[in-house]
């Protein structure tokens, strides 16, 4: 009885060993193999069309941040705070679409779309890291528009130089940081079941779908941290436009009225696109994400709302059109002499 027993035990001991040392060899080929990219179901002509689409979506978000990049750079007249802020937005728009459509475009036609483990690592933290510093610039902008709006004496005393490079300073130091933290901690789960990731990039919640441990502590994590990102921000500046709103229906002058009016919507209309598809998307409890559904959300996300900051802030902006023309002037001079 005794050597049944003691077969017994030796036999679960052995059973328990081999089923943790196959999960340990599952977590080490899912981390040695990194991860595969699923993207979207296409094949064929329909493969060829949407290449081509988001590849022409993606040269015209190029030029466009490009062009008030160049422009609020070389004109004099685009010298101002809100300028700089626009100039710095325009900069994390190519800077942010440059860590994944590229990627995204050639997982479309690749035969092989695995992504090493490091690699996609390092995309969800300058995604997150670009994603965050723009948030926070969001909130820049305005406060920004709120002094010149509510306090226009004030507003060259109060928006100085040195304050504008600090509230910029304090948008990149806290994007940058908060992603830092954020994907240490996701990627210090363990991934040992399948590495197929459901989505077109290595973004928070389909990464999270993979750990094979609790992930409890890491969800409420990127809770805290969208909150902080996204509803504050967003929270703040719709909190700054009541007052500017405010400030706006008190000007007696119809014309002053709409041209304060001017320099606000195009910002309220990027701050509403940009917040709104972010905090569907990460603002959930995991057991309501729908990953097909998310999918879809993040393309017009990350590829269709940059695409059209641009055109917003230009057709709205009668400065920007004017220094574009003025830019476009000389460099058809300098170049027909």
């Amino acid at each position: 009885m005794e050597n049944e027993t003691g077969e017994c035990k030796e036999e679960q001991n052995n059973l328990t060993t081999g089923c943790r040392v196959k999960m340990e060899q599952g977590q080490n080929k899912s981390t040695d193999e990194g991860f595969v990219i699923l993207g979207f179901n296409i094949n064929g002509t329909l493969q060829n069309i949407f290449f081509a689409l988001f590849f022409l979506m993606y040269l015209i978000t190029l030029s466009g941040h490009l062009a008030i990049v160049v422009i609020s750079l070389v004109d004099p007249a685009l010298s101002t705070p809100m300028y700089l802020f626009l100039r710095n937005l325009s900069f994390i728009e190519i800077c942010y679409t440059l860590v994944f459509v590229p990627e995204m475009l050639a997982n479309t036609l690749a035969k092989s779309k695995r992504v090493p483990l490091m690699v996609c690592a390092m995309q969800m933290y300058f995604f997150i890291a670009f994603g965050g510093t723009e948030c926070f610039l969001l909130v820049v902008m305005a406060y920004d528009r709120y002094v010149a709006i509510c306090h226009p004496l004030r507003y060259t005393l109060i928006m100085n130089q040195n304050l504008c490079m600090q509230l910029l300073l304090v948008a990149y130091i806290s994007g940058f940081t908060i992603s830092l933290g954020l994907t240490m901690l996701i990627f210090s789960l363990p991934f040992c079941g399948s590495h197929n990731i459901n989505h077109f990039f290595c973004d928070i919640p389909p990464v999270l779908f993979l750990a094979c441990s609790d992930t409890h502590v890491n969800e409420m994590a990127v809770f805290l941290v969208c909150m902080m990102i996204l509803l504050i921000p967003f929270v703040l500046i719709l909190l700054s436009y009541v007052f500017i709103a405010n400030s706006i229906l008190r000007i007696k002058c119809s014309q002053g009225r709409k041209k304060a009016f001017s320099t606000c919507v195009a910002h309220l209309v990027v701050a509403v696109l940009h917040y709104g598809c972010a905090i569907f998307i990460y603002i959930r409890p995991k057991a309501s994400y729908s990953l097909n559904e998310d999918k879809v959300v993040s393309l017009i996300y990350t590829n269709v709302t940059p695409m059209l900051y641009p055109m917003i802030y230009s057709l709205r902006n009668k400065e920007v059109k004017g220094a574009l023309k003025r830019v476009w002037g000389r460099t058809f001079v300098s170049v027909t002499r």
